[in-house]
C-alpha cells in the first residue's frame, strides 16, 4: 500500500494544511510537514479536502449504464415498474456483475468511497442478483466499499418462495435485510414485517425497509416498525427509506414518529425526490436521527435520471427542503458524507488523525460552493491511495 503526502489542501475549506496518509490511513495533519523518503507528494491546489461521499441507497443490479437508451413506456403505478422491470431484465442484458461494475466505477468518480446496494431477490432471478453485485463488491474493493442489503423488490409473501430466497442470499453473505411497503405490496403488514425482522434477529443483520406508504398508511407501517424495533430491542439497527409519510404537513400524525424514531435510533434515508412528499431534514436532524441520502435507480427502467453525483444529492436535498444558508448547505453535505457513514456504521470514517484515508478534494472556496458548483475537477482517494481524478479511474469498466 502506497503512501502519500497532500500539499496545501484545506479541510472542509478552512485552513490550508498538509495530510500526511500511511497504511491507509491519516498519519498526520499539520502545517509544512515533511514526505519520508520514497513517499509520493501530491499538491492538493488549495482544493477543500470532504470525507469520501456516501451513497447510501442505491440498486446496483439495475443499472442500464452503458447500454443502449432505453424507451421508457412503462405504466404509472409502482407495481407497473416492479413488474415490467422483473420480465425484461435479461432481455435488456441487465447482467447484474457487469452493469453493477459500471455504476461502482462512476460512482468512484464522483467521490464516493462507501455504497449501500438494494439488491433484487425474486423467484424469476433468485439469486443471480445478489451473486453478480457480491462478486463487483468483491473485485472492485480498491476502490469502493460494497454493503448489500437483500431485497423482496416484487414482494416478500406475494410471490411464494421469495422469502426463502431471502434466507438464502443471507446466508450467501448479504449485509443486511430489506423489505418493501408491508401494507401496499404485501397487503400483509403484520406478516411482512414478522419475517423480515425475523431474518435480522436469526442472522443478527441490521434492517433497511422500503417505504414508499404516505399519509396515514405509511404512518401506520412506520409505527409497526417503531414498534417491533423496540420489542426486539434494534435500536441503531433499522433504516427506513423514502419515509414518504413523514413529508406530510400534519404535525400531529408526523410528530409522535419523529419522537419514536429518535428514541429508537432508527435512521431514515431521503434522496430529496422532487415528486413526493420528503422528510422534513433539519427537524429529523434536530431530533437526533440519523439521516442519510442516495440516488436510488441510475439510468434504470425505472427512469432515465442520475449520475452517481452524491454532492448533488446534497444539492438535491437542499433544494427541497428549502436550505439557502451556507450552514444549511453543510447539512445537506452531512447526509450525504457523516450522517450516511453513521447509518452504514463504517468505522474509522472522517477525517482526524487514525481515521481510515477515504477522501475525495474538490475545487471551491467554501463547502458551499463545492456543492453549487459540482466540479467535474476531483480527486478521489480510497484507503490513502488515489483511485480516480478529473473523472478517469484507476479501473476500466467491463
Amino acid at each position: 500500500m502506497a503512501d502519500l503526502l497532500l500539499r496545501n489542501i484545506r479541510p472542509y475549506a478552512g485552513a490550508p494544511t498538509d495530510m500526511l496518509l500511511q497504511a491507509g490511513r491519516i498519519a498526520r495533519i499539520g502545517k509544512g510537514l515533511t514526505a519520508p523518503e520514497g513517499v509520493a507528494v501530491e499538491d492538493g491546489r488549495g482544493d477543500i479536502v470532504l470525507p469520501g461521499l456516501v451513497e447510501a441507497h442505491t440498486h446496483l443490479d439495475k443499472s442500464l449504464w452503458g447500454l443502449p437508451w432505453y424507451v421508457n413506456e412503462v405504466g404509472p403505478k409502482l407495481l407497473d415498474k416492479i413488474d415490467n422491470e422483473r420480465m425484461n431484465k435479461r432481455a435488456l442484458g441487465i447482467d447484474p456483475y457487469r452493469q453493477s461494475a459500471r455504476q461502482s466505477i462512476q460512482s468512484s468518480l464522483m467521490g464516493s468511497t462507501h455504497i449501500r446496494s438494494h439488491v433484487d431477490v425474486d423467484t424469476e432471478h433468485g439469486m443471480w442478483g445478489i451473486e453478480g453485485v457480491m462478486r463487483t463488491r468483491d473485485e472492485y474493493r480498491d476502490i469502493v466499499d460494497i454493503e448489500i442489503v437483500a431485497f423482496p423488490q416484487s414482494g416478500l409473501l406475494r410471490r411464494p418462495g421469495t422469502l426463502e430466497l431471502m434466507d438464502e442470499a443471507m446466508k450467501l453473505g448479504a449485509e443486511v435485510v430489506g423489505g418493501l411497503d408491508p401494507c401496499t405490496i404485501d397487503r400483509d403488514p403484520k406478516g411482512h414485517l414478522d419475517a423480515v425482522f425475523a431474518l435480522c434477529q436469526r442472522y443478527g443483520k441490521p434492517l433497511d425497509i422500503h417505504l414508499h406508504e404516505p399519509g396515514e398508511v405509511g404512518a401506520f407501517s412506520m409505527d409497526m416498525i417503531i414498534e417491533r424495533t423496540r420489542a426486539l430491542g434494534m435500536q441503531g439497527k433499522v433504516t427506513i427509506s423514502h419515509a414518504f409519510c413523514l413529508g406530510t404537513p400534519d404535525p400531529a400524525l408526523i410528530d409522535p414518529l419523529i419522537a419514536g424514531l429518535a428514541e429508537l435510533d432508527i435512521a431514515i434515508m431521503t434522496t430529496g425526490p422532487a415528486s413526493r412528499p420528503a422528510p422534513p431534514v433539519k427537524k429529523l436532524l434536530e431530533a437526533g436521527i440519523r439521516v442519510c441520502s442516495g440516488s436510488d435507480g441510475i439510468r434504470d427502467t425505472w427512469g432515465p435520471y442520475g449520475n452517481a453525483d452524491m454532492l448533488e444529492r446534497a444539492m438535491f436535498i437542499g433544494l427541497r427542503n428549502n436550505f439557502r444558508r451556507d450552514d444549511e448547505l453543510r447539512l445537506g453535505l452531512d447526509v450525504c458524507t457523516c450522517q450516511g457513514a453513521r447509518v452504514m456504521e463504517v468505522a474509522g470514517y472522517g477525517i482526524d488523525e487514525g481515521f481510515i484515508a477515504d477522501l475525495v478534494l474538490v475545487p471551491g472556496e467554501t463547502v458551499a460552493e463545492a456543492i453549487v458548483t459540482r466540479s467535474p475537477r476531483r480527486r478521489v482517494i480510497k484507503r490513502g491511495k488515489i483511485v480516480a481524478r478529473d473523472g478517469v479511474s484507476i479501473r476500466t469498466a467491463p
